[in-house]
């Protein structure tokens, strides 16, 4: 056994074990799964929009694109299985962030060709 750890699989220090401080994944309902994933490309979405601290530094309306398109396909996939108790926000924060693209962009899309439009409809404000 290594000094440092015990056999409850804590440090001496009282810190616990990386097997203490994790879940199985198969313990994790996929509903949790799911809105973890699209909370995280919301936020990364948000950023690239410039929407953060310090936003004009990290604005990229390409990387932003990509991000909201894929959390339109995950929410629209996704929208049955996981309820409308669940699905209705992630809903309401995809379209604020198709909206603050379309007023970050110099040249705004077509109503209907914005990122993730093709999974959500037009978007307008």
């Amino acid at each position: 056994m290594n000094d440092a750890t015990s056999t409850t699989g804590t440090t001496e220090d009282s810190s616990p074990g990386f097997d203490d401080i994790t879940r199985d994944i198969a313990d994790v309902p996929a509903v949790e799964v799911i809105t973890t994933v699209a909370v995280h490309l919301m936020s990364a979405a948000a950023v690239n929009l410039g929407l953060a601290e310090n936003g004009e530094e990290q604005k990229d309306l390409d990387e932003a694109r990509k991000l909201i398109q894929a959390l339109a396909g995950l929410i629209t996939a996704s929208a049955t299985e996981i309820s409308s108790f669940h699905a209705a926000p992630l809903r309401d924060g995809l379209k604020s962030l198709q909206l603050a693209f379309r007023e970050a962009s110099v040249v705004p899309d077509e109503p209907g060709q914005g990122p993730g439009e093709k999974y959500t409809g037009p978007v307008y404000g």
